[in-house]
């Protein structure tokens, strides 16, 4: 993409049209390195990067230019409290863009500009219940994070495009999960354009100040009131129609502004791809209704679904889920990329993961929950065929070798993958099919219930499912989350038909550097004319020997028939008659 500066007279003339623009000058700082040079978004930071500080609330105001400009202005006013006292600096994440002013609580003051991150001196004596208003001038070309680009149509747009930790290229954060905030938007943006953007939109769209060339904008509001990720926080501007999809979650939407207590879900789509509202989205305020039945309210003011430019298939942005325009421009049927996103709103948008290795409990959930949007609304079948491509799509994944959890990994552009994606989505209906329907759904709502506005890890996971059951639950999160791989069964059996017994031998002949797995699973036997017995069992080793009743010979066994289990393509065989075979080998 071809990038250019609407500012051809350097720094000094955009300091001066942003004073002019937002609002009375603010005092200089300690200057402007030219090309700050940040850690590279996709990476973690480094350890002790974050928890000094805790913004509690962003108020953003972003001046777009003219259509195929890309410089921005902005005017990022953060709410925040120091996490302990002594605390004497903010550190916030920030690079790329021209900062041309600091306040503290109103008063002008210095500040260092360096390495990714701008640091805002809060002064000596500060307590954790102390309150600070920090505000940061900025203006320029953001390298990533606000994409400008034309459309799949040719006409320009432009899109926040966030995770994992790109909000910093166009507004100063603490861009890490770990620190969710509220967040309200005031856009100037082109006139011919719509903006959407987290939230309830505040009134409808005025009149706003021209842009630089005289062409004319307006100005549109929204804000959040429920806290989420800096990842999650958007605004996406572009010759757009808003499409009326339906109300959903009635009575079960406490942050609705609508008079009847209903979530509006709506469809914001390029106008050539109008004819994707009753494709991909004709189902969206069904899933809202599902998953606020299943799990618990929806937490947010509405649910847009949004054509935009994104590197990703579909982006959960709280409240404004963003798709690839490429993708619906096409005219395919991204109905289970709708569902997936959908029930982000739940888990990683309202119950966030702590850290990124936890990223399991964002996309592992999502995954799972979507595969159960469509056993409720088109059956078992289609449920069992979404779990069997997870778990073939694992299988066949390179990171098999892998634990899910890996605190080791610094890319984090690498967490996408099949780990936390189907496995995740496996290690869930796993444990529901240890636990039981009843037990399984009230420890998610519990676990909703109690991490709803906040960040949670495996542990907080663990411990909830654990009250729900009564049980020990260690070994299965360590077992499937902590080690690598998955469990290959090999089964032989045989008849003694002079004890009218037969014999099922289970070998785990997955890859040896991978653990042996305790699983609980089912073995039926097949006795013919329609008569199947069931039989629990735990296979805690490599090898185990189990005896069934059975009066009659078997026409053949199944292990785990109702594919509860994450397992490999292993075998199952009759042995000869007499002696079964050897466990040992």
């Amino acid at each position: 993409m071809r990038r250019w500066r609407a500012w051809d007279s350097g720094p000094e003339l955009a300091v001066a049209l942003l004073v002019v623009f937002l609002a009375p000058s603010l005092g200089e700082g300690q200057g402007v390195p030219p090309e700050p040079a940040p850690i590279p978004a996709g990476r973690a930071a480094p350890p002790g990067t974050y928890g000094d500080i805790d913004v509690v609330h962003y108020d953003l105001e972003i001046g777009l230019p003219a259509p195929g400009g890309t410089s921005i202005r902005g005017d990022a006013r953060l709410t925040l409290v120091p996490r302990r006292s002594g605390v004497s600096t903010a550190v916030l994440d920030f690079t790329g863009l021209a900062v041309t002013g600091v306040a503290v609580d109103g008063a002008s003051t210095d500040y260092t500009y360096e390495d990714g991150r701008l640091a805002v001196p809060l002064g000596e004596g500060a307590t954790a219940a102390d309150t600070f208003h920090v505000e940061i001038r900025y203006a320029g070309v953001p390298d990533d994070g606000l994409v400008f680009q034309r459309n799949v149509h040719g006409r320009p747009s432009v899109f926040a495009d966030n995770w994992p930790n790109r909000a910093r290229f166009w507004f100063p954060s603490v861009d890490d999960p770990s620190d969710k905030a509220t967040v309200s938007f005031t856009v100037h943006a082109p006139a011919s354009w719509v903006v959407v953007a987290n939230g309830a939109e505040e009134g409808p769209p005025t009149d706003g100040p021209p842009t630089d060339s005289g062409a004319p904008r307006r100005t549109w509001r929204w804000a959040m009131g429920e806290p989420v990720s800096p990842y999650n926080f958007v605004i996406g501007a572009a010759d757009m129609a808003t499409i009326p999809l339906g109300t959903a979650a009635c009575g079960r939407a406490p942050a609705s502004p609508r008079e009847d207590g209903c979530v509006e879900v709506s469809a914001w789509l390029l106008r050539e791809d109008t004819a994707q509202a009753r494709v991909s989205f004709r189902r969206a305020p069904e899933m809202v209704d599902y998953y606020s039945e299943l799990i618990g309210p929806f937490a947010f003011e509405k649910l847009a679904h949004v054509q935009s430019a994104t590197r990703f298939g579909g982006m959960e942005n709280a409240t404004a889920i963003f798709y690839t325009e490429d993708g619906l421009a096409s005219g395919r049927d991204m109905e289970g990329t709708v569902a997936h996103e959908t029930a982000h709103q739940w888990f990683g948008d309202e119950v966030t993961e702590a850290d990124w290795p936890e990223l399991w409990l964002s996309e592992g959930f999502a995954t799972y929950f979507g595969h159960l949007y469509f056993e409720h609304a088109d059956g078992e079948p289609e449920f069992r065929r979404r779990m069997e491509e997870s778990r073939r799509d694992y299988l066949s994944s390179g990171v098999t070798g892998q634990a899910v959890i890996d605190p080791t990994q610094q890319d984090l552009f690498a967490l996408l993958n099949a780990n936390n994606y189907p496995k995740g989505a496996w290690v869930l209906h796993m444990l529901r099919g240890i636990l039981g329907d009843d037990t399984f759904f009230e420890g998610i709502r519990a676990y909703y219930r109690r991490y709803g506005g906040r960040t949670a890890t495996t542990e907080d996971f663990r411990q909830v499912m654990e009250s729900a059951s009564g049980r020990d639950l260690r070994w299965y999160f360590d077992q499937w989350l902590r080690q690598p791989g998955y469990p290959v069964l090999d089964a032989d059996w045989a008849w003694d038909a002079d004890v009218g017994e037969v014999t099922v031998t289970v070998t785990q002949a997955q890859n040896p550097a991978w653990p042996v797995f305790h699983l609980p699973l089912q073995i039926a036997v097949d006795l013919g004319a329609g008569q199947v017995e069931r039989h629990d069992v735990d296979v805690v080793g490599r090898v185990q020997r189990f005896r069934f009743p059975a009066a009659t010979e078997p026409t053949g066994i199944v292990v785990d028939p109702d594919a509860w289990v994450l397992k490999g393509d292993g075998r199952t065989q009759r042995a000869s008659r007499g002696e079964p075979p050897d466990p040992g080998r």
